[in-house]
C-alpha cells in the first residue's frame, strides 16, 4: 500500500517461499489486487512516516479434507465457500476492532490511540501494515489462535506484484511476470522495440487471415492486460488488442508481438511513489473523438496521481456516441470526478481527510466551460443528467477544473499510438522508472 515506507533492501528476484503461495493469476478475468493504487494524502493523523509492512497466508489444519477433489483444499478451510471463509475473516477481524471499508470492501482499518494497523484481504492471503510493531505481533497472535496462520515476512512479492522499499519511496514492478510471459511466447531474445504501438496502425480495419486458433492469442492478451497494473504505458496497446479478442487476425497477433519486443526492452520497469511527494491529488482527463470506426464512439481515458505518485489510470470507450468532440470531453470528465470520488471515500478509510478541492485538468475548453456554466443551451441539452455531475461536485467544492495544454497532456498516452519521442516523454511524467536500468 502506498503509506509503507519501510527501508528494506531491494528483491532481484521474488521471494522463493512467498512465489510459490501468492503467484500471480493467469487468467484474463482475474481480478486486480489494490496494490496497483497506492494512496497518500494530505494529512494521516496518528500514522508515523516508518510503517511495518508482512505478508501473511492462512493455512488449512492437518485434518482437513478437501471438498472439491483435489490433493489439497483450494481455499483456507476446506470446508468453506470463498464466500463464506470471507464472512469468518471478516468477522475475525470486526471482533478484534478492525472497521471494514466502504469504498473497498477488502480493506480493514484499526485505530486505538496512536496505534494504526490496516489489513489488505485477497482471498487466504493478507498484507498487514502498522506502525507498531508490539501490535502487529499481537494481532497475528490472535489470527494464529483463531486460523493457522503463516508469516511469509517482510512484504516483497505478492500476486506477481514486487515491491521495493527504501528511504526514497517504494518502487512496483512486474519484472518476473513480463519475464515469463517472453519467455513462454518464445521471444527471450528477440529484439527491443522502443515504442508498444506503431502509429497509425489501422487494426480495427485490419483485413488479414484470422487465426485458426485464438487461444494463444486470448491467453496473451489475458496476461498482458493483468500487467497493466504496473504498466500504465501498454495500457493504449492492450485497450486494443483486446478489442479481437473473438477473431483475431494475423495483424493483430503481430501487433501483440510487437508489445513484449517492447516489454523486452525494460521487463523490470515500474512504478516509483516517492516518500516525500506532496500529497494532493491530480487527475488528467482526456478523449479521443468518434474513435471507432464501426460504432465512433468516443474513448475515455484519465491519469491520476497523488503528488507525484500515480494511483489510477484507464481506457475505456464511451458507452454512447457523442455528438461533439466537447461532449465527449464532457462525458471523460464526468468518468474521472467518480473515480475521484471514491479515492477521496478509500482515504477517509484510512483515516485521511482530504479537505482541499481534487485538481481536474482537461485540455479542452469548451467542455471545462460547460462544466462551470450552468446556461442552458442547444450544445448541452441532450447530455445525459449524469454527465452532469461534474457540475455538482465542482460547486460543492470537491474538485476544482483547470486548462492543460495537449502537449502537456499525459492521458494522451492512454488514447493513440504515439512516437518515440512523445511516448517516453509522457513516460517520464506518468512516474515510470527503470529500477534496473544501469547508470
Amino acid at each position: 500500500m502506498g503509506l509503507c515506507r519501510t527501508s528494506y533492501g531491494i528483491p532481484s528476484g521474488p521471494d522463493p517461499e512467498i512465489s510459490s503461495s501468492a503467484s500471480p493469476p493467469s487468467s484474463p478475468t482475474a481480478p486486480s489486487p489494490t496494490l496497483g493504487r497506492g494512496k497518500r494524502q494530505k494529512k494521516v493523523p496518528s500514522v508515523p512516516r516508518t510503517m511495518y509492512v508482512t505478508l501473511l497466508k492462512f493455512f488449512p489444519p492437518a485434518s482437513s479434507t478437501p471438498t472439491n477433489g483435489s490433493s489439497g483444499p483450494r481455499y483456507p478451510l476446506a470446508n468453506f465457500s470463498p464466500r463464506n471463509w470471507f464472512a469468518k475473516l471478516s468477522t475475525a477481524l470486526r471482533s478484534y476492532g478492525f472497521l471494514q471499508s466502504h469504498a473497498d470492501h477488502t480493506l480493514f482499518t484499526y485505530r486505538k490511540g496512536d496505534v494504526f494497523l490496516s489489513v489488505l484481504v485477497y482471498v487466504d492471503d493478507l498484507i498487514l501494515t502498522g506502525n507498531n510493531s508490539t501490535a502487529c505481533s499481537s494481532f497475528k497472535k490472535y489470527l494464529n489462535d483463531c486460523f493457522k496462520l503463516k508469516d511469509l515476512g517482510p512484504l516483497k512479492y505478492f500476486l506477481g506484484i514486487e515491491a521495493a522499499r527504501g528511504p526514497c519511496g517504494l518502487f512496483l514492478s512486474q519484472r518476473k511476470y513480463a519475464l515469463d510471459i517472453l519467455s513462454e511466447s518464445g521471444l527471450s531474445a528477440s529484439k527491443p522495440a522502443a515504442f508498444p504501438t506503431e502509429q497509425n496502425h489501422g487494426l480495427a480495419l485490419a483485413g488479414g487471415p484470422i487465426l485458426s486458433d485464438p487461444g494463444p492469442y486470448r491467453r496473451l492478451i489475458g496476461r498482458l492486460v493483468y500487467l497493466t497494473i504496473t504498466r500504465p504505458d501498454i495500457c493504449y496497446a492492450v485497450h486494443v488488442l483486446s478489442q479481437f479478442m473473438q477473431s483475431p487476425r494475423s495483424q493483430h497477433w503481430d501487433a501483440a508481438l510487437r508489445v513484449l519486443r517492447y516489454l523486452k526492452a525494460a521487463p523490470s520497469q515500474g512504478l516509483f511513489l516517492p516518500a516525500d511527494s506532496p500529497l494532493q491529488i491530480y487527475a488528467f482527463c482526456d478523449s479521443d473523438w468518434a474513435n471507432c470506426p464501426f460504432t465512433r464512439r468516443s474513448v475515455t481515458r484519465y491519469f491520476v496521481s497523488l503528488g507525484n505518485s500515480p494511483i489510477s489510470w484507464r481506457t475505456k470507450k464511451q458507452p454512447t456516441v457523442s455528438r461533439s468532440s466537447a461532449e465527449a470531453e464532457y462525458r471523460s470528465m464526468a468518468v474521472t470526478t467518480c473515480e475521484l470520488t471514491w479515492l477521496k471515500s478509500f482515504l477517509l478509510s484510512l483515516g485521511v481527510h482530504h479537505d482541499r478541492p481534487m485538481r481536474l485538468f482537461c485540455d479542452n475548453q469548451a467542455a471545462l466551460h460547460i462544466a462551470s456554466n450552468p446556461v442552458f443551451h442547444e450544445r448541452t441539452k441532450h447530455i445525459e443528467i449524469d454527465c452532469h455531475y461534474v457540475r455538482e461536485q465542482l460547486l460543492a467544492g470537491n474538485i476544482s477544473t483547470a486548462h492543460v495544454r495537449t502537449t502537456q497532456q499525459v492521458a494522451d498516452i492512454f488514447t493513440k499510438a504515439l512516437g518515440r519521442h512523445k511516448f517516453h516523454y509522457l513516460c517520464g511524467k506518468l512516474g515510470i522508472q527503470n529500477l534496473f536500468a544501469p547508470t
